[in-house]
């Protein structure tokens, strides 16, 4: 039950191609953003779509499944959770972001 606390599903296309980074460690870590789009009418009976962005890390065999097989359009499932963090800027402005780490990845699409 504890996997349920904190889980995340989407479907989207990827906005770009993944971004990987070689850590110290030798581990991969993939970032990318995702966009999901829900279609809906208005009051006025006019379609609407609005697309959310996600910010998407993958470490190690996932990242490597990302660097190899993703590109920018390509349509994906990912399955992860939530992960709220904050970093300092190199003018030292505190930013925070949220990020889903993700756990599997399935490819859609041809």
């Amino acid at each position: 039950m504890n996997s349920l606390r904190n889980k995340v599903q989407l479907i989207g296309n990827l906005g770009n191609d993944p971004e990987i980074v070689l850590m110290e460690s030798g581990s991969k870590l993939a970032k990318f953003s995702l966009a999901t789009n829900e279609t809906y009418k208005n009051t006025e009976g006019e379609k609407v779509t609005d697309t959310q962005w996600h910010n998407i890390v993958a470490w190690g065999k996932t990242a490597e499944v990302a660097e190899n097989y993703l590109e920018k359009g390509k349509e994906i499932m990912i399955e992860g959770k939530l992960v709220h963090r904050s970093y300092e800027t190199k003018e030292g402005e505190k930013r925070y972001i949220t990020e889903v780490k993700c756990n599997e990845l399935l490819m859609l699409g041809k």
